[in-house]
């Protein structure tokens, strides 16, 4: 078995709107949700043997967040690129990693949920997390439509859980 956990970065900020794109940096809530979305994850209990991330500032900053140490790689192909290239990326994963999670962009991200699932999500929002199993031992024999969507968490219903157990 071979999954995949995909991560939207946390919402950003344009605060400074004379950065490039790839520099914007996370508003306070997206750090928050980020870290409230971490904790989700962790109750999961995955084990997650790598987390690959985007080299855009908010995306590196979100998978720090879920990194249990600063064990993360640095990929360019995660930064708004198709669900082609992306695919190709999970192909020339090393075998002995049996979970990764990508922290990514959208729409790219959602699309390429879809993709690998035959999903219909809607949109995957800043923080969001989705979790897809396949039925296979190497990455190599993951294709369109293989996947098993496990989980789809967002940041809104986790915030709402914690507003009515603090009420």
């Amino acid at each position: 078995m071979k999954t995949i956990i995909l991560i939207r970065h946390a919402k950003s900020s344009w605060k400074f709107p004379d950065l490039k794109d790839i520099e914007r940096p996370l508003k306070k809530r997206g750090a928050r949700d980020a870290a409230l979305m971490a904790t989700v994850l962790k109750e999961m209990q995955l084990p997650i043997d790598k987390i690959i991330s985007s080299p855009a500032e908010r995306a590196l900053t979100t998978a720090k967040a879920f990194a249990a140490k600063d064990d993360i790689v640095i990929d360019p192909r995660l930064y708004l690129e198709s669900k082609t290239k992306l695919l190709n990326l999970l192909h020339g994963f090393n075998e002995s990693w049996q979970c990764v999670a990508l922290v990514s962009h959208n729409p790219d991200l959602t699309d390429f949920a879809n993709f690998l699932a035959n999903d219909n999500i809607e949109n995957i929002p800043t923080s969001g997390i989705v979790g897809i199993q396949f039925d296979c031992n190497s990455w190599n024999e993951i294709e369109k439509g293989k996947g098993k969507r496990l989980f789809f968490e967002v940041p809104k219903t986790h915030r709402k859980e914690i507003e009515k157990t603090e009420s």
